[in-house]
């Protein structure tokens, strides 16, 4: 299996080390062509406008949208989950615009107030995730084929649809790699968007 971590900005070293580690083949993603025979992408946190930007300089934006079509998983992880919303709060302009989802950005306050939670995934089993939120954005509503996999205060933070994948925190900065499993179980059982 290969994964393609777009590269164009952002903690996607972390990511391709998690990847790894679960035994797959990962690899930075940093043009179109590099999507080529991709079996899944992963979109990383960092600034979503500067990723966004970049990946349209690129022309990485529709090839990743033939993916998602195509029944590929695509998880997108803080600027990630921006990156794929069909709506942003007080935005006109969107990314990939694939998940039925609206997005508030920054939504748990500045860098200096990132924290680490324990939160509950169901579809991941116990125990809860030590997620960490950098500049977190949250989900303020999300359309009628989106799940809901996990809360924290009130918030949506963690949600699927069909083979889309979105988290408000960063897992590849712990050693916990249940959520990037789960996407690899996604990869091994597609479902066109």
């Amino acid at each position: 299996m290969r994964i393609a971590v777009i590269a164009v900005q952002g903690a996607f070293r972390e990511h391709i080390a998690a990847l790894r580690s679960l035994g797959v083949e990962a690899y930075e993603a940093k043009w179109a062509r590099d999507l080529e025979g991709a079996d899944g992408v992963i979109i990383p946190g960092g600034e979503s406008t500067a990723i966004g930007k970049l990946m349209r300089e690129y022309d990485m934006l529709e090839p990743v949208r033939e993916l998602a079509r195509a029944g590929k998983p695509i998880y997108g992880t803080c600027a990630g989950m921006i990156v794929l919303a069909k709506r942003i709060e007080g935005e006109d302009t969107v990314h990939l615009g694939l998940m039925d989802v609206t997005v508030r950005r920054n939504s748990f306050g500045r860098q200096r107030e990132s924290f680490e939670a324990e939160i509950d995934i169901p579809a991941i089993g116990a125990p809860p995730f030590p997620a960490v939120f950098i500049r977190a954005p949250h989900i303020v509503s999300v359309g009628e084929g989106v799940e809901v996999l996990a809360t924290y205060e009130d918030r949506i933070v963690a949600v699927r649809e069909g083979n889309l994948l979105a988290t408000s925190f960063h897992p590849e900065l712990t050693d916990d790699y249940r959520l990037h499993q789960y996407f690899l179980n996604m990869a091994q059982a597609p479902v066109a968007h």
